[in-house]
């Protein structure tokens, strides 16, 4: 990593050395890791539903109860410096993603616009295309797969 300290934070340092508002600063809210997915377990492949977490505010695209997430959710995964390396499952875009594999920042991101609606008005979030898991039977989640995620 390059030590300019004229460079953002997310080029200067590698992911363990954040501050804790750094790292919580990389989430965009576009709130793809709140999406529904399918393992196809005979070939592994993951498909991404437009089925939501119930917990996930529509309007904000922002978890309601995010201090506690993974207590009421115990399949919410946790994101840290190191488990970013391992999931497969973030989407293309996801910042944390981008982080792990070297690459940067989005023009849309709200760290590089300056904007946190950017992420909403570019169409890379979740607004506007999803419905809350409260509202289907996990048995039709697979009436609900999509292909937009790496947009």
């Amino acid at each position: 990593m390059r030590h300019d300290s004229r460079q953002p934070f997310w080029k200067r340092k590698i992911p363990d050395e954040f501050t804790r508002n750094e790292w919580e600063s990389l989430c965009d809210g576009c709130a793809k890791c709140c999406l529904q997915k399918i393992e196809d377990t005979l070939t592994g492949t993951l498909y991404y539903t437009r089925i939501v977490c119930r917990y996930l505010d529509l309007s904000s695209c922002r978890c309601t109860c995010y201090d506690h997430r993974c207590e009421r959710v115990p399949s919410c995964l946790q994101l840290t410096p190191r488990t970013i390396y391992t999931l497969s499952f973030l989407p293309p875009t996801c910042a944390y993603r981008l982080i792990a594999e070297g690459k940067d920042l989005p023009h849309w991101h709200p760290l590089v616009s300056g904007d946190p609606a950017l992420v909403h008005d570019s169409g890379n979030s979740v607004r506007g295309k999803v419905l809350s898991e409260e509202y289907v039977h996990p048995e039709g989640w697979d009436e609900h797969i999509i292909d937009w995620v790496d947009h």
